[in-house]
């Protein structure tokens, strides 16, 4: 959009290209202020000088907060990869000796997170001490554009295009049980017939979920969970049966298989990042270190 006061030249430095890229990010001026650790005054007053400056309208204002127009996502872009450059201008300018450092921002699910992860990263850890990690426990699919973070775990087999990552294995699932529930209920024969643990509403695309409308319909939860850690937990201490990760239930001598693992449900786990960020030498080391430090089958 145009605005009335377009000046001939424009005057857009590598600050106002941070301005509009933090902005984008953080979608809202308080998000953009915490990002460029101003007060949020600074920062509606310079993104209205830029405007002013351009001639142009970079964000539509809502009660959502701040959506780029198409030129302010073209120029939140050329501040991606000038960002991306400038860093790896400053891995370049130290020595090859040097002790790896930075901060490495990790997003995958809770499941993900407590069962493969976690166990993981002392290790990392130990062997880089210097690069500090920032873990995130979410459903949602982090925008690693807009630095959400910089590594997002999921489980997928067809991971976006747009993104680059490596393949980390084969995630299995399976219907689990207590074996104090099932030694409770012999008098069921059929787990179909059990008390049955199950995602809520808030994830009804999960393949589990589709998985058991389709083969046991008639099938009606009896506890309804928000996660996956939560309907593991809720089958350890002997709720009922649910569909769960083997690489939650890894050597749990409290729980046995009672269907499974079952094929439908495969998937592969993938570490992703967006291409700008992927020569950084943190990045690469944590690549190289997740392929080989999961444990799970390829």
């Amino acid at each position: 959009m145009k605005l009335p006061y377009a000046k001939t030249q424009s005057k857009l430095d590598l600050p106002d290209l941070e301005l509009i890229l933090a902005l984008h990010r953080g979608r809202t001026l308080a998000g953009a202020a915490e990002r460029l650790q101003v007060d949020v005054s600074t920062v509606f007053r310079s993104i209205k000088r830029i405007e002013k400056d351009l001639g142009e309208l970079l964000f539509e204002r809502s009660r959502q907060g701040y959506a780029a127009t198409e030129l302010g996502i073209a120029l939140a872009g050329y501040a991606e990869r000038i960002e991306s450059q400038l860093e790896q201008a400053r891995e370049a300018a130290l020595d090859t000796g040097t002790t790896p450092s930075g901060t490495l921002r990790i997003t995958t699910t809770d499941s993900v997170m407590h069962s493969l992860l976690l166990p993981a990263m002392a290790a990392f850890s130990g062997r880089y001490p210097q690069i500090e990690l920032e873990l995130i426990a979410s459903n949602a699919l982090a925008n690693l554009s807009h630095r959400d973070a910089d590594i997002a775990i999921r489980a997928t087999k067809n991971p976006p295009e747009h993104l680059v990552g490596v393949r980390l294995g084969r995630l299995e699932a399976a219907v689990y049980a207590s074996k104090a529930y099932l030694a409770a209920h012999r008098h069921i024969p059929d787990y179909r017939d059990m008390d049955w643990i199950a995602l809520d509403a808030t994830l009804p695309d999960h393949p589990s979920q589709r998985w058991r409308r389709l083969h046991h319909p008639k099938v009606i939860p009896r506890y309804r969970m928000n996660s996956v850690l939560s309907v593991a937990g809720a089958v350890v201490h002997g709720m009922g049966v649910g569909v769960v990760p083997l690489a939650l239930f890894r050597d749990n001598p409290e729980v046995e298989v009672v269907d499974g693992p079952i094929a439908e449900l495969e998937t592969e786990l993938w570490a992703l990042a967006h291409p700008d960020t992927r020569h950084l030498q943190r990045m690469k080391l944590m690549f190289e270190f997740l392929r080989g430090a999961l444990g799970l089958p390829d």
